[in-house]
């Protein structure tokens, strides 16, 4: 008899188009299972490959601006994800980087959940929420330190309903243990390396694509550069998008928001491809390796697990890191790559990137949930 599955996601959004989005489409080549969500409007877009498809989703559906995202109804998501009824499956699969491991399951039911991050405004992005947002100042900053430390108690009581955790990198497996004391299988996310050109031919600009908020640490690049006076190219969209603009110098050109395809076209062409945040795992690097890109990185995170610097792999780099998230850290940088840019082969990138291909993840995914299976049915 076939098993019944579940999958459940955050939201399925078409401004929602991460690495943790790739996963869940990964998920469903191989797995037959139904799709459940907080809100959806995936399955209304012509251009997704979820349009036309049944998706059940909870009552922040139909709340005010959800289609912008739910994150703004913060205190209701813990809520809404416990209101999803679903006993009838054999197996539930979570994909999960806020509250999706925190659905009910019975004790017949294992529950196998990816987990991109722990929850980041509950855990290691408090106090930059607090202090960006409005909603950290006076007697509402009072009341949102009281939600998100309720919210800290959901998170680790919700991580005792999962029975299997998979991290996407073995940072993220790190910070599982620091938060929940839970052991987790370490699976790297997959990368749809065949979309992205390899060119061996580079063009004398370097490129940072990112979300622009605080903690992607944009601004910082552009501080650099424009000391640098290199040419610099922004893509992307978020609520500094005006600051970054204002600070960027004229060698520097902030493009914004732009489609997949020019995106594509920059990596392929840029020199190097600059990025300055902690990452759990960081999809943009391997994607710039896949063009035969290299990359210069903040030295933490995901990026420890995804590029090879040049100080401890000289015959088969393919990038650097600058080890504080400083500017000056990022000059030098910059000055180290360009010494020794002759080093770095676009072939062994790509080759790099490789190591991260679709296959590469179903292959482990769906080994590892036939171990969990029979290691639940041996417990029952």
């Amino acid at each position: 008899m076939s098993l019944k599955y579940a999958l459940v996601h955050e939201w399925l959004t078409p401004k929602a188009t991460g690495g943790s989005e790739l996963v869940v489409q990964e998920i469903l080549k191989h797995v037959d299972a139904d799709l459940y969500a907080l809100i959806d409007f995936e399955s209304t877009n012509p251009q997704s490959y979820l349009f036309g498809r049944s998706i059940g989703t909870t009552f922040l559906q139909h709340l005010p601006n959800a289609y912008n995202g739910v994150q703004k109804y913060l205190p209701l998501l813990p809520l809404a994800i416990e209101q999803l009824d679903l006993r009838e499956y054999d197996v539930i699969l979570s994909s999960s980087h806020a509250v999706a491991k925190g659905i009910l399951t019975t004790p017949q039911q294992p529950h196998i959940c990816y987990c991109h991050t722990p929850m980041r405004y509950a855990w290691d992005l408090t106090f930059d929420y607090l202090r960006s947002s409005r909603l950290g100042r006076g007697v509402q900053g009072f009341l949102t330190r009281y939600l998100l430390h309720r919210l800290r108690q959901w998170d680790v009581l919700s991580a005792n309903r999962v029975d299997y955790f998979i991290a996407n990198s073995h940072h993220t497996a790190r910070r599982i243990w620091r938060c929940y004391r839970r052991q987790a299988e370490v699976i790297y996310p997959p990368v749809n390396i065949e979309r992205f050109p390899f060119q061996a031919q580079k063009e004398d600009f370097y490129l940072t694509v990112s979300r622009l908020v605080s903690y992607k640490k944009v601004s910082l690049i552009v501080e650099a550069f424009n000391q640098l006076e290199r040419p610099l190219v922004v893509i992307g969209e978020g609520p500094e998008l005006d600051t970054i603009r204002n600070l960027a110098r004229p060698n520097v050109k902030v493009l914004g928001f732009q489609p997949d395809s020019v995106v594509e076209q920059y990596l392929a062409k840029a020199k190097a491809f600059v990025y300055a945040a902690i990452e759990d795992f960081g999809i943009a690097l391997v994607e710039a390796q896949a063009c035969g890109t290299p990359v210069i990185a903040y030295g933490a995170g995901g990026a420890l697990e995804t590029v090879r610097d040049i100080r401890q792999h000289s015959d088969r780099a393919t990038g650097l890191f600058f080890l504080t998230q400083s500017a000056a850290a990022l000059i030098e940088a910059v000055k180290t790559f360009e010494e020794s840019k002759g080093v770095f082969s676009p072939e062994m990138s790509r080759l790099s990137a490789a190591e991260f291909a679709p296959n590469v993840f179903s292959d482990r995914y769906l080994s590892f949930l036939e171990q969990c299976q029979e290691d639940f049915q041996s417990r029952l």
